[in-house]
């Protein structure tokens, strides 16, 4: 009646030895360290920064405990503090002796002391919250009207394509702020222009006004569709910020929208505010031009001349400059994907980058119109725009998928492909609040956390030892096994525990104990009733499972509802509040009752059970006592 199968025994065991193992790493804490990364573009994170890193540090003595190489930056992690920081000054110093033109990012940081046999096994500690861990706070600021003359350039360039392709002559186009002017020379070629503007260009509100012997156009974005453009604005701006973020190697940072205009960015682990404002300077927006290639152009490049009207200078990557014509032909919009590869015909290492629709279409005529001149690819970073490659155009391309090949090695292809993929914003942001929260403030946090979870757990061992006797001993066990599974959880999870989510794991305590409760006096309502005490063992367990089922299943929608409609802390109370209801049924009822039957299962003649004092409901004396 009381007697587990073997397999059951074997799920618990099991159950119990994976908890311990992915719960392992959250024991071993943190250690100090020191990342390094590109600040530009044109730098390459490699082996060879791993080893200047290594000379770096034992010319100044700091000796580091590790020094491992991730795929965007090179991380070296130490004992304690002091070193950290005689560590960042010596690399600072080694990697950026021009403070005014920083090529690299060096930035503190905090690394987990995880164990390689433990980390093999994929076994990783629990993301800590800001408030936990300690980091930055960012609010930044999009820059919306930015995005609009943005999107005003683009329609400027696709409507003096359009009416080229229809043959409409017209004296110029250009843009001011969110409009663009046309002017035509007469009434009918205006007609003619504002009837394509109609049909083309349905985000575009058209009205005309006399231009002496002719006649202007202003047409400007609608309500309507500014609206939608800062929207997107907004959306691909906090995607580009995750994307590279994550190349940075900041571990679980939080980006979300905040308003009509803001995101909120939370960096935990990063320490030192201004490196991390460089970590977010990294973000780029991109942009196509043609090459200036007239004479002119050609004697500013040789840097003979000065650049000529209308015409921009930008550097390569080896120092070069180009000119490049101000005219904007596609930006990151445009782009879905880029990937490196190599030509199929000459077998050279190449970019491959994939357009949206609109994208394709004005590239395809873009590169009908000038084939074998050259087209440059800038990406702007900290306000500082650098052509990526400028590659000549050697045909029509057509189809939304476009090849950039050239002097470029499989490394500068793939780095390419990295950055253009990446490294799009929308719109330009800036930082309106910073906020630091230490590491020490954390631990204090931490501290805090942990002791209201452990008194809380002892009150309710204490509790249940000495009301229900030995099944509040087992109740007790069961407990600890539920917290102990929570927090495996979390950790296979990769989940952020914050201090909300401290407070549903003291919370989870007290909803797996009660289900615990329910059980040991459905079994003392049995004895109560007579029944021998395996009988009211088995009748206990079974009759309060659907009590137990039903509470939990209620809590848990509410807590789903939180982790719905919820963000920020709510969600962190979400996350650990619906894992600690699924873990206390598995612990409360069948891990606990597992312990009940191997104990009292096994004896035949078993006449009383060590339940605490059980009370007739009629004279108020005991009916079974404890052991």
């Amino acid at each position: 009646m009381n007697r587990y199968p073997l397999w059951k025994y074997a799920i618990i065991l099991v159950a119990l030895l994976i908890s311990a193992l992915y719960a392992l790493p959250n024991l071993f804490g943190e250690s100090p360290a020191v990342q390094v990364s590109a600040a530009r573009s044109t730098v390459r994170i490699d082996s060879g920064t791993v080893t200047r890193v290594e000379q770096a540090l034992a010319a100044q003595g700091v000796q580091a405990g590790l020094i491992q190489l991730d795929a965007n930056s090179v991380k070296a992690r130490f004992e304690n503090t002091d070193d950290q920081l005689k560590a960042r000054d010596a690399l600072e110093k080694a990697f950026n002796p021009d403070p005014a033109e920083p090529g690299h990012v060096v930035a503190l940081n905090l690394l987990p002391r995880t164990p390689t046999w433990l980390i093999s096994l994929g076994a990783s500690p629990m993301y800590l919250g800001l408030d936990l861990r300690g980091g930055v706070h960012f609010m930044l600021q999009v820059d919306m009207p930015a995005a609009l003359q943005r999107r005003a350039d683009v329609l400027a360039a696709d409507l003096r394509s359009a009416l080229r392709e229809k043959g409409v002559r017209h004296g110029g186009i250009s843009r001011s702020g969110r409009t663009i002017e046309l002017r035509a020379p007469d009434a009918q070629t205006a007609q003619a222009a504002s009837d394509l503007i109609q049909d083309q260009f349905p985000d575009l509100d058209v009205n005309e006004t006399p231009d002496g012997a002719g006649v202007r156009l202003v047409a400007t974005i609608k309500p309507e569709a500014a609206r939608l453009v800062q929207d997107q604005a907004l959306k691909q701006n906090i995607t580009t910020l995750h994307n590279r973020i994550n190349e940075l190697g900041v571990a679980e940072p939080v980006i979300q929208q905040q308003g009509i205009d803001r995101i909120v960015v939370q960096l935990p682990g990063v320490q030192d505010t201004a490196k991390a404002k460089d970590i977010l300077g990294r973000t780029a927006t991109l942009e196509v031009r043609l090459v200036d290639e007239s004479s002119d152009g050609q004697a500013a490049e040789r840097g003979t001349g000065p650049v000529p009207f209308g015409s921009e200078r930008y550097p390569e990557s080896s120092g070069q400059f180009v000119i490049v014509k101000r005219d904007v032909l596609l930006t990151g919009e445009n782009l879905t994907d880029a990937q490196a590869g190599f030509d199929s015909q000459t077998q050279e290492a190449a970019v491959h980058l994939t357009l949206d629709a609109k994208g394709a279409r004005i590239f395809r005529d873009v590169t009908r119109e000038n084939v074998g001149k050259r087209m440059a690819i800038i990406l702007f970073e900290k306000g500082r725009g650098e052509v990526v490659t400028a590659p000549v155009i050697r045909g029509e391309i057509g189809g939304g998928r476009v090849q950039i090949s050239g002097a470029m090695t499989s490394v500068e292809a793939s780095d390419t492909a990295l950055l253009l993929r990446a490294g799009s914003l929308a719109a330009p942001m800036e930082i309106v609040e910073e906020r630091t929260i230490g590491p020490s403030l954390g631990a204090e946090n931490i501290a805090k956390g942990f002791n209201s979870v452990i008194w809380g757990f002892a009150v309710i061992v204490l509790f249940m030892c000495v009301y229900y006797a030995l099944f509040g001993m087992f109740s007790s066990i069961a407990l600890g096994f539920n917290l102990l599974l929570l927090v495996s959880l979390l950790s296979m999870l990769q989940a952020t525990l914050t201090l909300p989510g401290i407070a549903a794991m003291a919370l989870a305590l007290g909803m797996a104990i009660d289900s615990n409760v329910l059980i040991n006096e459905r079994v003392r309502e049995e004895l109560r009733r007579g029944s021998s005490p395996q009988v009211a063992i088995n009748t206990g367990y079974d009759q309060a499972w659907g009590t137990i089922l039903d509470s939990n299943i209620t809590s848990l929608i509410a807590g789903l509802a939180l982790l719905i409609f919820g963000s920020g802390p709510v969600r962190g109370f979400a996350v650990v509040h619906c894992l600690g209801i699924v873990t206390s049924m598995f612990s409360s009822v069948f891990f606990s009752r597992g312990l009940v039957n191997l104990w009292y299962g096994r004896q035949k003649k078993l006449k009383t059970v060590s339940i605490g004092t059980v009370w007739r409901p009629d004279d108020k004396t005991p009916a079974v006592k404890a052991d």
